[in-house]
C-alpha cells in the first residue's frame, strides 16, 4: 500500500489535482498497485477560518507517508507570502525537499513558439533550499528616504554537492549523456566559484557522462536557438526558478509544467508549477495536465516505472488529439481532459498487456 499525502490547496489546485486522483485511481484500477490517499485542508480557508497555515502535527505525519500530492496555494484575501512561506516553504525546509525537479519535455510539435523544434527533453536539477531563497537578509532604516535592504545567497559546500551529485545520478540511472552547469561565476566570483569547483570534482566521479557548462544569461538564449542539446541541467535555486519558467513556455505553457520537491532519503513533495490562478477557479477551465504528468513523476519516484511511462503516454495522445482545454487550443473543460487521459491510458495499458 502507497501512502499519499493529498494537499489541494487553493483556487484551481482543487479541480486539477482531483483529475490526477482520477488517473492514479485508474492505475490502481488497471494494476495491482494500491494507494491510500489521506487528504489535508491546507491552504487559504483553511488559514481564514483556523488562523493556522501548516501546524507542526502535520509534518510530522507527513514524515510517515511515501509521498505528498499538492495543488496550488494562493488567495486574494490572504496577504501574500503568509501561505507561500507558512506552508511551501516550510514544507521544502522542514522536509529537506533540497531538490526541485522540473522535466521541460514538448509532447507535441504544435506546442511550442520555437519555429522548426520536435524534440526538446531536458530535466531541470535546480537547488531547492539555499540561495537567495534561504531568507537571510533585512533592513536598515526601513521606511525612510535611506532605507536599505539585503538578501543575501547562501551556498554551502554541503547543499552544492548533493545538487550536483543526485543531478549526475539521475542521468545515470536514467540513460542521459550529458549534465550541463549553468551559472553566473564571471561576476558571483565567490558563490559561484564554489559550484564551478564542485561540479568539476564530481564530474570526474562520472566519466561516462559529458559535462557543459553556461552562464544563466547565455542560458537563456541556448534554450530558445537550440533548447535540443540538454538533457539534464543542474543550477543554483534562483536560477532554476527562472529558467524552469521559461523552460515551460517553451513547450507549452505552465498547464504543462510538473515539479517534484526531492528528498531522496525521505518523503517528496510534487506539484503542478502554475499556482492557484484564482481568475480562473471555479470555472471548469483549468488546465488538467501539469497535476496529471506530476502524477506520473510521482509515480516515477516511487519506483512506478511503467506506470508513469503510460500516463505520459495517454497525456501526449490527449494532445495529440486536441483533447486539451482552451489555453492549449481545446473546447473541454477540466474534468473532460482527465476523463480523455483515463481513457487513453486504459487502451494504452490494454495494448502493452497484449504486446
Amino acid at each position: 500500500m502507497i501512502k499519499i499525502a493529498v494537499i489541494p490547496g487553493d483556487g484551481i489546485g482543487k479541480e486539477v489535482v482531483a483529475e490526477g486522483l482520477k488517473v492514479l485511481r485508474k492505475i490502481e484500477e488497471l494494476s495491482n498497485v494500491k494507494f491510500d490517499f489521506q487528504e489535508y485542508p491546507f491552504g487559504a480557508e483553511h488559514y481564514l477560518k483556523t488562523g493556522e497555515t501548516l501546524p507542526d502535527w502535520a509534518l510530522e505525519e507527513f514524515r510517515h507517508f511515501d509521498a505528498i500530492y499538492f495543488g496550488a496555494i494562493g488567495d486574494p484575501r490572504v496577504k501574500p507570502g503568509i501561505l507561500e512561506h507558512g506552508i511551501l516553504l516550510k514544507l521544502r525546509f522542514s522536509l529537506d525537499l533540497y531538490v526541485n525537479l522540473r522535466p521541460v519535455k514538448l509532447y507535441h510539435p504544435k506546442l511550442t513558439p520555437l519555429k522548426g523544434k520536435e524534440k526538446i527533453d531536458m530535466v531541470f536539477i535546480r537547488e531547492n533550499t539555499e540561495g537567495l531563497y534561504a531568507g537571510a537578509g533585512g533592513f536598515l532604516r526601513k521606511g525612510t528616504p535611506h532605507e536599505v535592504a539585503i538578501q543575501e545567497m547562501i551556498n554551502t559546500r554541503f547543499g552544492v554537492e548533493r545538487t550536483i551529485r543526485f543531478a549526475f545520478e539521475y542521468a545515470k540511472t536514467k540513460g542521459r549523456k550529458k549534465v550541463t552547469l549553468v551559472d553566473k561565476a564571471n561576476v558571483l566570483t565567490y558563490a559561484h566559484d564554489l559550484w564551478q569547483r564542485v561540479f568539476k570534482e564530481v564530474a570526474s566521479e562520472y566519466q561516462e557522462i559529458e559535462t557543459d557548462h553556461y552562464y544563466v544569461d547565455a542560458m537563456a538564449m541556448k534554450m530558445i536557438r537550440s533548447p535540443e542539446i540538454f538533457e539534464v541541467v543542474v543550477t543554483p535555486n534562483m536560477f532554476g526558478d527562472i529558467l524552469t519558467d521559461l523552460g515551460a513556455e517553451i513547450v507549452g505553457g505552465l498547464g504543462l509544467a510538473a515539479s517534484g520537491n526531492i528528498n531522496p532519503r525521505g518523503v517528496s513533495m510534487f506539484e503542478p508549477v502554475h499556482g492557484s490562478a484564482p481568475d480562473i477557479a471555479g470555472k471548469g477551465i483549468a488546465n488538467p495536465l501539469a497535476a496529471i504528468l506530476t502524477a506520473a513523476l510521482m509515480l516515477e519516484h516511487l519506483g512506478l516505472d511503467r506506470e508513469a511511462s503510460l500516463v505520459e503516454k495517454a497525456v501526449a495522445k490527449t494532445i495529440e488529439e486536441n483533447k486539451v482545454t482552451p489555453d492549449l487550443g481545446g473546447e473541454l473543460k477540466t474534468s473532460e481532459v482527465g476523463n480523455e487521459v483515463v481513457k487513453n491510458l486504459e487502451v494504452l495499458w490494454d495494448e502493452g498487456e497484449e504486446s
